[in-house]
């Protein structure tokens, strides 16, 4: 039970073989069990979750993940639980209705434990904050969960099938990528994203993605059409979704970005990529490499994306309202005295600094236009593409942060398909000789989501896909 995909639960219980009851219960007893050292689930609602797997029993469904347990990142509204996105300015906001995506999970007979850690305001790539402290890796708690959806990929990792996250510069990915899960970001728009904080504006609302974490492949799609559509409020797409099932790996080609040409990943995910391209080969599909030298400015591409049309300074974010002295903070940081991380106060420095620099935002706005055409163009009509995840297996905690000070951007390797706005399915390819997840992205053209999600589970099935901790 405690080995099973979502799917397989909710068949088990809609079956007759378990009861919702007996599920939530043994999940919530390994939560309990590896929580305390990963401090990734940092809200819980045990109680609440046996009243609703009681009430899953007495009242059969066909729902698709009808009584099976999961988790939500904490930048979600869940009515009864916190919403302070590591931010000490919101402790005690209360939420009186759920954010739309976890309404339809819900609606679809999902029933949540807890919300999960993440990074400051959403903001970084660890999993870090002042209000709950920093979430530790399963596979090695010396270890980053990556961020912002850190707490979501460790306790998916190590206790639950699936769980709820969000991505604007890779937040579903990279975590997914470090704790040996799957993730998904969908197509820029293709899901609301209503009811999270911090709310994106503008432009970036296509940037931002909300998606599943999940153990198992099988569980992708599922939950990615059941969180998909409009919901009368954000601006969102509809699409014709279609079916990963109906996708023919022998008529696909298959695009293999080797890196982006500034920060090579390492040896054993070069490897990890290589063994990837092999077995499509192997199914069937035409494999070649491919090369954008444009990658090589994905950070300041994603960078002038984010200040697109967004109205909002990150600075006014972390002060709620009221522009936080960032510089200031930086120095209380230094001695101890500071309400935010340094990584947040620096992003808040710099934002400012970026604005000073004439015709910069415009310029890596074109670029950007300039390589979504030539990823599309070499594309084409039957392609998909795979590509490094970071340049490293999961990091020692604080480890990216000396990177950034270094200005070495690993992220962007996730970041820049949020500035174009494509699919992409973070894949785990096994442990390497560490034990420590290997992995890489699949992606795909605008609203072919199906066939990144396809090709996750041949990989699986291929490669065994999410290794029990």
């Amino acid at each position: 039970m405690l080995r099973s995909s979502g799917s397989a639960l909710a068949r088990d219980i809609r079956e007759g073989r378990r009861t919702s009851v007996e599920v939530v219960d043994a999940y919530i007893s390994e939560v309990q069990q590896v929580n305390p050292e990963l401090n990734a689930m940092v809200a819980f609602r045990f109680d609440e979750a046996r009243a609703e797997a009681e009430a899953a029993d007495a009242n059969p469904s066909d729902a698709p993940f009808h009584g099976v347990p999961c988790s939500i990142k904490e930048s979600f509204a869940l009515v009864g639980m916190p919403n302070t996105t590591g931010l000490t300015r919101r402790v005690g906001v209360e939420v009186d209705e759920d954010a739309v995506t976890v309404r339809r999970y819900r609606a679809a007979g999902a029933i949540p434990l807890g919300v999960t850690n993440t990074s400051e305001a959403c903001m970084w790539m660890e999993s870090t904050n002042r209000v709950y402290g920093r979430s530790n890796n399963p596979y090695d708690p010396r270890r980053t969960v990556g961020g912002s959806s850190g707490g979501e990929a460790a306790i998916v990792a190590a206790a639950l099938p699936f769980g709820l996250g969000s991505d604007v510069g890779g937040s579903i990915r990279m975590p997914a990528f470090f704790n040996g899960v799957f993730g998904h970001k969908p197509t820029g728009g293709l899901v609301p994203g209503t009811g999270q904080y911090p709310v994106a504006h503008g432009r970036m609302r296509r940037m931002l993605a909300t998606g599943p974490l999940t153990r198992y492949a099988q569980d992708l799609w599922p939950l990615v059409s059941l969180l998909a559509g409009p919901d009368g409020h954000d601006d969102c797409l509809e699409l014709e979704l279609g079916d990963p099932a109906d996708v023919r790996l022998s008529e696909l080609r298959v695009l293999s970005i080797p890196d982006n040409g500034t920060t090579p990943p390492s040896r054993g995910l070069r490897q990890a990529q290589s063994r990837a391209a092999d077995h499509l080969r192997s199914c069937g599909a035409h494999v070649e490499e491919l090369r954008l030298p444009l990658l090589k400015k994905s950070f300041d591409i994603w960078s002038a994306a984010m200040d697109e049309d967004n109205s909002i300074p990150f600075g006014v974010v972390l002060g709620q309202g009221e522009e936080i002295a960032a510089g200031r903070e930086l120095a209380k940081w230094a001695i101890g005295r500071s309400d935010h991380t340094a990584t947040a106060s620096l992003l808040a420095l710099t934002e400012k600094a970026v604005a000073l620099v004439p015709g910069y935002t415009a310029k890596m706005l074109a670029l950007r236009d300039e390589l979504r055409e030539e990823l599309l163009h070499h594309l084409g009509d039957d392609g998909v593409f795979l590509y490094p995840s970071y340049t490293r297996p999961a990091p020692r905690h604080n480890h990216p942060f000396a990177r950034l000070l270094r200005l070495k951007f690993d992220f962007s390797y996730t970041a820049i398909l949020n500035a174009m706005q494509v699919p992409a399915t973070q894949v785990p390819m096994g442990l390497d000789h560490k034990r420590r997840p290997l992995g890489v992205q699949v992606g795909a053209a605008h609203g072919l989501d199906r066939r990144t999600v396809a090709i996750a589970i041949e990989l699986e099935r291929a490669f065994g896909g999410w290794v029990p901790v």
